[in-house]
């Protein structure tokens, strides 16, 4: 082989070599980028997950229409990214499974549902005291005190265990203007929706000017009902109640409370019982309609806002509070919940200044006189009364307002005097008299019956079913009888 021959074939080789090493290093190049990838996607999934943030679990008795504005609003807020809190999940269940379900789920904050309810949990411990800065300085911000009624529950160390989110007061819903067509004064007093006034209407339309709801279906009506039985007596409280359900169309459905409220907006009915933020509706939606809270004859009620023990987040769950009694207190202003808030700086705020009408009447709560409402005496008989309330004038209605329409228009047409009228009246509103299925006794429905009768109730001593069932078949026949006399008369 020659010379030119070797100088080829090095050359050949020289460029292989160098295409060889070209090759690996094009490889080595490629594999260290992969393996870049990889660890720059790793260490991303480590942050997400270590970000996944808090979840707040509130106990509610709020509607949704409350509950999904909080939600949208306060994930939006700087307190919620600060806390890093993610979600908010709210249990709305009833009063009796708030204890339970608050241990088995948990359960971070209370709110919406009353002070009796916040007071129960308050006595089983499962509320904790407001601690850090930002909820007690919220706290601060809410009056200790409205109309003389407590705006928070605090223990003799000083402890804050809950703060009124938001005000109520208990009254009715009036359509002036369909008052004004019937000739009807805007009533002042329960006593007026007893009346024969209203009872007059009645009769001569068909049509009942009063609107109520059962009260085991409407927990603002039952406690107006208790608030009733507590300004005029258990006695007198009840025959008003009577002649109040004579007078009325009741709604029994799982919307009773809004049905009530509706029929009134519409012009369906004079008036209607409701809670003061249904009131308000009434007014945005129809101006001819006015809340009225009777004086002297309602109370005023600080809606609360608790820290549960059963917390995980108690700080994260602060937080939400703290938002709640502060920038959260504008949800209240909202045209479709049009409720009173706890905190009046809200009203020096752009959109407190768009709600005059809300803060006119939030200035003359201030100076509404309550009646002195024992809560614990209620609770002792509150589940047996709204039974029985349900079987004597819910149940029976038909019957009731048969008897009580033959009276009225028995003595408007002048078919019975004046006196023959209020004793078949009394007739028609006395207590039923029933076998006590406790003792074996005659009885009728006093206080104290009502509460041995709710504590038998409770521990399963007595069915309360059967028992609706007698107070029912007793109340009818007794609205019957009654019917048959006035026919007997002429009417």
């Amino acid at each position: 082989m020659n010379k030119k021959a070797i100088s080829t074939l090095a050359v050949v080789g020289i460029i292989i070599i160098l295409i060889v090493i070209g090759v690996a290093a094009y490889y080595a190049y490629e594999s260290s980028k992969g393996t870049s990838t990889t660890t720059t996607t790793t260490a991303i999934t480590q942050t997400n997950t270590s970000a996944s943030g808090v979840t707040l679990t509130i106990l509610t008795r709020h509607p949704s229409v409350i509950t999904d504005l909080a939600r949208s609003t306060f994930l939006n807020s700087s307190i919620a990214k600060q806390y890093n809190i993610v979600d908010l999940q709210f249990l709305s269940v009833p009063e009796n499974l708030w204890a339970s379900t608050a241990t088995a789920k948990n359960v971070d904050v209370g709110w919406g549902g009353g002070p009796t309810l916040f007071d129960s949990m308050y006595s089983y411990n499962l509320l904790a005291p407001l601690n850090t800065t930002i909820a007690l300085n919220a706290a601060s911000q809410i009056p200790n005190s409205i109309a003389g009624v407590p705006m928070k529950r605090v223990d003799s160390n000083g402890n804050i265990y809950w703060v009124a989110a938001a005000i109520s007061s208990f009254g009715y819903t009036v359509n002036t203007q369909l008052a004004k067509q019937y000739g009807l004064p805007i009533p002042q007093s329960w006593q007026d929706l007893a009346s024969l006034n209203f009872a007059r209407v009645y009769a001569e339309t068909g049509n009942a000017p009063l609107a109520m709801a059962d009260p085991t279906v409407s927990t603002s009506n039952a406690r107006i009902y208790e608030i009733i039985l507590t300004k005029y007596g258990w006695d007198q409280g009840w025959k008003l109640l009577t002649l109040m359900a004579a007078n009325a169309y009741i709604s029994s459905s799982g919307s009773a409370s809004s049905d009530v409220r509706d029929s009134v907006i519409r012009g369906e009915r004079v008036v209607g019982i409701t809670i003061d933020f249904y009131g308000y509706i009434a007014q945005y939606q129809n101006p001819s309609c006015v809340y009225i809270a009777p004086a002297n004859e309602t109370i005023i009620n600080g809606d609360p806002i608790a820290l549960f023990a059963t917390s995980k987040h108690p700080t994260e769950a602060q937080a939400f509070i703290a938002w709640v009694l502060t920038d959260g207190q504008q949800i209240w202003l909202n045209p479709n919940v049009n409720r009173l808030p706890a905190n009046p700086a809200v009203f020096n705020t752009s959109a407190g200044q768009a709600r005059q009408d809300l803060y006119k009447v939030y200035q003359s709560i201030l100076h509404t006189q309550s009646i002195n409402f024992n809560d614990s005496l209620v609770l002792s008989y509150e589940n047996v009364t709204l039974s029985y309330f349900k079987a004597v004038l819910v149940n029976p209605n038909q019957a009731l307002q048969q008897a009580w329409l033959a009276l009225v228009n028995a003595y408007i047409n002048g078919r019975i005097n004046i006196t023959t009228f209020m004793n078949l009246e009394n007739q028609l509103t006395s207590p039923i008299v029933f076998t006590d299925p406790i003792t074996g006794n005659q009885t009728t429905f006093t206080m104290n019956e009502a509460i041995q009768l709710n504590s038998a109730v409770q521990s399963g001593k007595v069915d309360i079913n059967s028992l609706m069932n007698t107070w029912t078949n007793l109340a009818t026949q007794k609205y019957t009888n009654v019917l048959q006399e006035v026919r007997q008369l002429g009417g």
